[in-house]
Order: C-alpha cells, then structure tokens, then sequence
C-alpha cells in the first residue's frame, strides 16, 4: 500500500496551451502529428487531453497498451495508439478491439499482434524495445508492415531509421523518428513527428499556500540554512518535492529546505500567511518552467511535470471539455 498524500497544492491543466502546442507543431512541420500520452500525458490527464487535441492529431503513443484502453483513447478521438512495450495479460484481440497498435521488434512478436496491425520499432542507438538494425531485412521480408519507427534523440538516428527501412524494403511505409528533441530539425520529421514534452510546454500551473511566515531569527531548519524571511508549505519530498526555485508574489525565492511533509521558503517582508507559492508557471508578469525547476533539480522537464502535477487534484481552464472526457472509465 502507497503512503503517499496529496500535497494541499492546485495544479490547473491548460488545455487550450497545450492544443495551441499541437497546432504550432502540426503546422510548422505539415507532417501528421502523433501526440506522446504517456503516464497519464505527463500528468495532465490523458483522456483530457486527448479529447482537447483529437481534431489536430493523427494519433496517440503510449508505453503500455493498459494506458491506452484505461484513458478508453479511440472512444474518446476515433484515432488509433501506438504501444511502445507489450503487455502479456491483453491479447491481440483486446488490442484490436481498442485500435491499439503493438510496437514489435523480433518475427515471433509481429506474428503475435498480427491481429492488431503491429508497428515495427527499429533500434537506431537506444538499444531498447527495438530491432537491431542488422535484422530489419530480415524481419521485413518475413512480415509486412506499414509502420515504423525510432526513439530518436539526435538527428542521426532519424536518417539512420529511413536507411534501415529503405534499404531493408522496396515497399513505402509510414516512418517517424522526431520526439520533441528533434522538433526543431525539419530532416527529422519524415512522414510524422512523435512529441511529448513539447505538447506541455507552459501548460500546468501549480501553486499552494504559504501556511506559515516569519521573520527569521539566527539560523533556520535542520539544515541551518540563513535569510531574513521565511515561510513554509506543506510539501515535502514525500510529495516529490526538491530543493529549487519557487515564486512568490511575483518574485523569484528559493525552496532552501525540503522535509518529508513540508518546506521551507525564503520570502520578503510584505509577504504574508496564505499568499501563493508557484511551483510551476506563472506569477504576475514572471514565469517558472518546467527546464527552470529541472535544472535546480539536476533533473528533467518530464520529471519535473510528473512529479509537481501529482501534489494535488487536477482542475482544468476548460472544465466541460474535461467534464466529458472524465465521465470515460477504464473497463473491469
């Protein structure tokens, strides 16, 4: 049993970023876009942002197909997944049912989900959930797919995905290699990009209340940490939480202590009990990211929104579209 709890924090979900994301992205690449709804799309609710981006994308990605039949995605948008790993409790069958395509990588895999149309993965550097290189001929005259693709990171791996596949077949088929790294490198964007983080970018807030605030006298905290002013919030590394950069009022402070259920924060004088602390996004006129927060945390972005969108329950800018979605759920 988890003994996690929910931090006292609101985390709101802007829809209507993260489908301004997918339309800059549809548009600056004119290729089909294929949104990354992993882990719950990040933290931000799958089957809502699902339903807030369906009209712009082609489909959807996922690490295990139980995500994709959960969030009920092809109910919801009519559009086909992409799992990235099998899972041996749902057959094919199921898979198919659910408009799921199984990611496969050895012959015996893709005779497996040939039910549900399976997508070749192609090892490209990751050397993970991938056919090596050397064996793509020899799987591809053996099976006939459609689809295939890469975890590319660098512009090297998508030219190397198209020289696999174009030297392995004289067949056309549907290639992308471009995950959000790549966005930026129209040579990477092949027939389709796969982003995931850049769908996010700016699109959650998340704030609590300061519950205590003192002028402080000598040193503070275990740690022994020193400032003029502080003020706490109830959450802690129990909730995820590290040290690093917060906003109060609009201006830029520093979470110096971070116990198991509550923080310390440094603060100024006309900061008061109840005000606002802004983990994540915007306080007035300053803004704090998902990099800004990561690099604090010697961390990454998509750890950064996992962790943060988890402190407390979800609220979305637009409520009907996420009423809708939420009355979707995951079959027994």
């Amino acid at each position: 049993m988890s003994h996690r709890v929910t931090a006292n924090a609101s985390v709101t979900i802007h829809l209507s970023k993260i489908r301004a994301n997918a339309q800059a992205i549809r548009q600056k690449t004119g290729v089909d876009l294929i949104a990354v709804v992993k882990c719950d799309a990040y933290g931000c609710g799958a089957v809502a942002v699902a339903d807030a981006i369906k009209g712009i994308v082609s489909g959807f990605y996922v690490f295990s197909a139980r995500e994709a039949i959960a969030a009920r995605l092809f109910e919801v948008t009519g559009k086909t997944t992409i799992a990235a790993v099998p899972d041996a409790q749902l057959t094919p069958s199921t898979l198919a049912a659910q408009r799921v395509r199984q990611a496969v990588w050895s012959i015996d895999m893709a005779r497996h989900y040939k039910a549900c149309s399976p997508v070749l993965s192609v090892d490209t550097g990751m050397q993970r959930f991938a056919c090596p290189g050397r064996e793509v001929r020899q799987l591809m005259s053996d099976f006939s797919f459609d689809e295939a693709f890469t975890h590319g990171v660098r512009p090297e791996h998508a030219s190397e995905l198209a020289r696999i596949v174009n030297e392995s077949t004289t067949t056309r088929i549907r290639l992308h290699a471009a995950a959000s790294a790549l966005i930026d490198q129209p040579s990477c964007w092949l027939d389709a990009t796969r982003p995931g983080l850049a769908l996010y970018h700016d699109a959650i807030t998340v704030r609590m209340p300061l519950t205590e605030v003192r002028a402080s006298r000598g040193v503070v905290g275990y740690t022994r940490f020193s400032c003029e002013h502080h003020g706490v919030i109830l959450a802690g590394y129990s909730h995820g939480l590290s040290l690093g950069p917060c906003l109060v009022n609009g201006r830029l402070q520093q979470i110096v202590e971070v116990g198991m259920q509550s923080s310390y924060v440094t603060l100024d004088p006309n900061d008061r009990a109840g005000d606002a602390v802004t983990l994540l996004g915007t306080d007035g006129s300053a803004m704090l990211s998902a990099a800004d927060v990561a690099k604090a945390w010697k961390s990454t972005p998509q750890q950064v929104l996992v962790r943060l969108s988890s402190l407390g329950e979800r609220s979305y800018d637009e409520p009907k579209l996420a009423a809708s979605a939420s009355s979707y759920q995951a079959p027994r």
